[in-house]
């Protein structure tokens, strides 16, 4: 301490010099003057400064999944009639639901959702290139909707649904999140795909046991995911986004027989 007292001695500034020189530096701030970080010596916008241009826009910065190996998707993929094709639907909007199937909490999600829950395991109902619920257990669902991505609060209206304070209506056992962070979706298609897929996946895909709207939770490889059969020839698969690159890479050197050889 006393060898910077001196410092400053020396160089003609005393301590009241250097509160005025403090006060000077924050009154200029407020005009937009640049100080400099302490760390790294760079100039750093002062308190009131403006930036220039507009802000950058947060969504503009998110990365899906498998987003770093959609390249290798694109590549890998083929045309024509025995062509095979892999791709990500990056940030589709996935909700987690609750409730008893016939009972007045799933009443009154279907009303608000637009999809009624499936009755029955493996199956799925609505639009499979739109907004379409998949069975996971007796009371439990996932509706996932391909057509739009994620946006906050979207939930909000299916769970303030079951909380209902009109005269009669009471609240309704059950649950609504949203879960769209929780997996990612992949498309397999082309006349391969359960070729590629019967590969390593743990059930029948055989039109027989896995007919078009089947869906289940089963392993593919190693990895857990949910597949549904959106098409003939179509299996979208959702796996846990920690799993997705492995994924993405498993399914990549199962398509290599198919790959066109050009």
């Amino acid at each position: 301490m006393a060898d910077t007292t001196h410092t400053l001695e020396s160089e003609g500034v005393g301590s009241q010099g250097v509160g005025a020189h403090q006060a000077g530096s924050q009154g200029a701030g407020v005009h937009g003057t640049v100080t400099t970080s302490p760390r790294s010596g760079a100039a750093a916008p002062a308190s009131g400064a403006s930036f220039p241009g507009p802000r950058p826009n947060p969504t503009s910065l998110l990365r899906s999944p498998a987003q770093s190996l959609a390249a290798d998707m694109a590549a890998a993929s083929s045309e024509g009639p025995d062509g095979v094709s892999l791709r990500e639907i990056p940030f589709a909007l996935q909700l987690g639901i609750r409730a008893h199937q016939g009972g007045a909490a799933a009443d009154r999600i279907t009303q608000v959702l637009g999809v009624a829950l499936p009755d029955s395991a493996g199956r799925t109902t609505g639009d499979p290139d739109g907004a379409h619920c998949v069975w996971l257990s007796p009371d439990e669902f996932l509706l996932v909707d391909v057509s739009r991505t994620h946006e906050p609060g979207v939930a909000d209206a299916a769970a303030a649904a079951l909380d209902d304070d009109r005269p009669g209506a009471g609240r309704a056992p059950g649950q609504v999140l949203d879960l769209s962070g929780n997996r990612t979706v992949l498309e397999l298609s082309g006349e391969p795909a359960r070729a590629v897929l019967e590969k390593g996946c743990h059930v029948d895909l055989h039109p027989r046991a896995f007919p078009v709207g089947a869906a289940v939770s089963t392993l593919v490889g190693p990895v857990q995911m949910i597949v549904h059969r959106a098409h003939e020839d179509t299996f979208r698969l959702l796996p846990r986004s920690s799993f997705a690159e492995y994924t993405v890479r498993w399914l990549l050197d199962a398509m290599l027989e198919f790959r066109d050889p050009r």
